[in-house]
């Protein structure tokens, strides 16, 4: 393959650079996963694109690319779909309740799967919250499938289920920017025939539009909302728009705040990962009131898991939990 071709197409400049087409850009992300890219050629292609900035074309091609590379999940057997959430940022300012989210959903028999990073490199990542929790890292697949089928979640590194994006994610470190594989990490479903309900989060607008189009082109079944410091929880200061997307169709079910908020929740100051496990225990034994914009998204989660059958359904049945 003659990677010099695809480095004069996009590595023009924002002004000069062609975009690829779907078959091009999947036959190079294809070679990248495989190992097939030479490092100076690598790091020229990852930072043209990044300068350039990839389209949803080229991104979706990419996704499927890592998608026929890596390691499926099966879906639990009953009629409830499992929520994927993706968790690669942590949280510096405020709390990561991702954890929350997902404890709360195996609480309604949600089957869930967060996946991500171990460490966070000064932010706090779910692994680590988990980890206070007395929840670990499943070490593999097998690991992985046996936890959501026993407990209703797991927790998994993306190692275990795509471990040449995995390595294509640590290349941060020595390129000293993010690339394509961070957009990718949060829009990989692993579970087999893309199966589960993506909560999918990004924090600026445009990277929101790319993921629509891209998650609307494959007709896959998604949350999308913006995300809170990179991660799929709502805002608990501020509920965003949260959008059902299923067989190529969008539907808002609820729309982003817009007014100041006249109470706010009991939030607490130190974002560490034990204040934070704290924090979700009080919550999860009702000593503290869930926040609404977490009770607006776990009732998005209900319905699109197809653990309610409306969001009518859904909203009872978190009243009715007295969360």
């Amino acid at each position: 393959m003659n990677f010099s071709q695809y480095i004069r197409e996009i590595g023009r400049g924002a002004k000069g650079a062609a975009d690829l087409s779907f078959d091009d850009a999947e036959r190079l992300y294809a070679a990248i996963l495989d190992g097939g890219v030479p490092e100076l050629e690598l790091g020229a292609i990852l930072v043209a694109l990044r300068m350039k900035g990839e389209t949803p074309t080229e991104l979706g091609a990419f996704l499927q690319a890592v998608e026929t590379r890596s390691y499926r999940l099966e879906r639990p057997a009953d009629g409830i779909r499992p929520v994927v959430l993706p968790s690669y940022n942590g949280a510096r300012r405020g709390m990561n309740l991702t954890p929350l989210l997902a404890l709360l959903l195996q609480r309604f028999g949600v089957p869930v799967l967060v996946h991500g990073l171990i460490e966070g490199f000064g932010r706090t990542t779910s692994a680590q919250v988990f980890r206070e929790l007395g929840i670990s890292p499943a070490a593999n697949l097998q690991q992985a499938q046996q936890r959501l089928q026993q407990e209703g979640l797991t927790f998994a590194p993306l190692s275990v289920f795509s471990p040449a994006l995995a390595e294509q994610l640590a290349l941060r470190a020595r390129l000293g920017l993010r690339h394509c594989a961070h957009t990718l990490v949060k829009l990989l479903d692993p579970f087999i025939s893309g199966q589960g309900v993506l909560m999918a989060a990004a924090t600026h607008p445009g990277a929101l539009d790319k993921m629509r189009e891209i998650l609307l082109n494959r007709g896959q079944t998604a949350l999308l909302s913006r995300a809170t410091e990179g991660e799929p929880f709502a805002n608990p200061l501020r509920r965003p728009c949260i959008e059902f997307l299923r067989a190529g169709a969008a539907q808002t079910l609820f729309a982003a705040e817009r007014n100041s908020i006249k109470t706010l929740p009991h939030l607490p100051e130190a974002a560490n990962a034990q204040s934070t496990a704290q924090w979700i225990e009080k919550a999860l034994n009702k000593k503290l009131p869930l926040p609404l914009p977490l009770t607006n998204q776990l009732v998005c989660c209900l319905y699109a898991s197809n653990a309610a059958n409306d969001l009518n359904e859904a909203r009872a049945r978190v009243a009715a939990s007295r969360i």
